[in-house]
């Protein structure tokens, strides 16, 4: 290296230093604001299920565009829908905002939610769930992790980025908030294909996983898909009383719970030919069975399922989970024989497997072992294909070094056990994009569960990773 080369390089590397320290700044004078925005955020009741008021998911998404506005650096924000399927109906609304890059810098998009899972039972919650509670270092409120801190890790970032730099970088942005996550992204597919040019991007960053723990960052480099369905059993005509017919006519709920039974061994693991595991996976962190217990709340005496290392059964292993039952109620019961009985069945597939070659393993093996020759319908099916990063490109190296430098520990290359299917979309639309998977979550938030909370320092740290990050490919030029 020549003298000249060595200055060079050295200004380089003050002037980098330079930058991250003014983004670590905006970042920390930034929090107080973003921590309120996100309060005003869970107020909404966005949650997106057809049975619930569509106006508030309207609301929240005009709130989202609002602050996306704010930031003075997007050519244009909308709100927009996409049809649902080939019929008339639309998906609920998102939230698009852009500009181009510049200088031939990278374009990135950042994907979140505005939309929440219903609040559930309220004897369940401590305190009202859209009423944003700080409590010690968490903020507790349906959404206030899955996904509006999603939305406002990105919100934060652009913002510090603006702070640090000035609203005339170079760096392209696109912003897709999603308002129907949580219903199964019905028109996320027509949504992407309506928006393919607005949406193009080299760096995709969904902000809507998890951590190892609050000290620890993770990116998600595997998913599971899903496959749901509603399966019914039925043996009768009609309901028959069952002192007069019970021992020799066999009734619904015996025939789906012995055909239930078939779908995992003895050790709980599933027992259902084709849904393959995920062996190329690499070796999980040590996970012991007190971690487990604490994470998952068994209760006393009960034994986890399944065999092998705990974390290859929640990230490379299917699952088969019976979810829902339509059946009389104890208080309803009367003396009868059930004619019909129906199940809401969800597995979980292993990343590699296409979700459709699950479901026909599913389909197959219930049809086989329906015992007595119970009838057995199957539909209102569902599917997600699962997810595999590769973490070779220069976007994931970048992230997992901005994710080092924000929380102060080396970011874990981490599987989830829940799915998300739209990721797959993205991939078969955006074959080049190189996909990021971050989040706000820690192992304590109970997402989609009473009492779902936010590790404030989580979401610090999670700004200041991709706020960094986003400040660093500023400086990048593509080859």
């Amino acid at each position: 290296m020549t003298d000249s080369q060595q200055t060079l390089s050295e200004h380089e590397g003050t002037e980098a230093a330079a930058v991250d320290a003014r983004v670590r700044e905006a970042v920390e004078t930034g929090l107080p604001s973003a921590i309120a925005d996100l309060s005003r955020l869970v107020r909404i009741p966005s949650v997106s299920w057809s049975a619930f008021d569509p106006q508030n998911v309207v609301r929240s998404a005009e709130a989202v565009a609002a602050l996306l506005e704010e930031t003075g650096v997007f050519d244009s924000v909308e709100i927009k829908r996409a049809p649902i399927g080939a019929g008339e109906e639309l998906g609920q609304p998102a939230v698009l905002a852009s500009r181009p890059a510049r200088g031939g810098r990278p374009t990135v998009l950042l994907y979140a939610h505005h939309d929440v899972q219903p609040q559930g039972a309220d004897e369940g919650w401590d305190t009202p769930p859209f009423e944003p509670t700080v409590r010690g270092d968490r903020l507790y409120g349906r959404g206030a992790a899955d996904d509006k801190a999603g939305v406002m890790a990105h919100v934060a970032s652009v913002r510090a980025i603006v702070e640090a730099l000035g609203a005339d970088f170079d760096l392209g942005l696109a912003v897709f908030i999603e308002g129907e996550e949580e219903f199964g992204s019905r028109s996320f597919a027509a949504f992407l294909e309506q928006n393919k040019e607005a949406l193009a991007a080299d760096v995709i960053i969904v902000a809507d996983s998890d951590n190892v723990d609050v000290d620890t960052p993770g990116l998600t480099v595997s998913l599971r898909g899903n496959v749901t369905f509603k399966l019914t059993v039925s043996t009768l005509e009609h309901a028959s009383h069952s002192g007069m017919y019970g021992g020799a006519a066999p009734d619904a709920m015996l025939a789906m719970v012995k055909l239930l039974a078939t779908l995992h061994d003895d050790e709980g693991s599933v027992a259902v030919e084709g849904l393959s595991s995920y062996d190329d996976a690499p070796e999980p962190p040590e996970f012991g069975e007190e971690q487990l217990r604490e994470d998952a709340a068994l209760l006393p005496g009960v034994s986890s399922i399944g065999t092998g290392p705990i974390l290859s059964r929640l990230w490379s292993k299917p699952t088969v989970t019976v979810t829902g039952i339509d059946a009389p109620s104890v208080a309803n019961a009367s003396n009868t024989l059930l004619p019909s009985v129906a199940v809401r069945v969800s597995a979980r597939i292993a990343p590699g497997q296409p979700a459709a070659e699950a479901y026909a393993a599913l389909e197959a093996h219930l049809r086989a072992h329906a015992p007595f020759g119970a009838h057995v319908a199957i539909d209102d099916v569902d599917l997600g294909d699962p997810f595999l990063v590769d973490t070779a490109g220069w976007a994931a190296t970048e992230a997992k070094r901005a994710m080092a430098d924000a929380w102060g520990a080396d970011a874990v290359e981490t599987g989830i056990g829940g799915s998300i299917p739209f990721i797959a979309d993205l991939v078969r639309e955006f074959p080049g994009a190189q996909i990021l998977v971050t989040g706000v979550e820690d192992p304590d938030t109970r997402a989609h569960s009473p009492n779902e909370s936010l590790h404030l320092g989580v979401f610090k740290r999670a700004v200041l990773a991709e706020a960094l990050l986003l400040a660093r490919l500023d400086g990048r030029t593509l080859s």
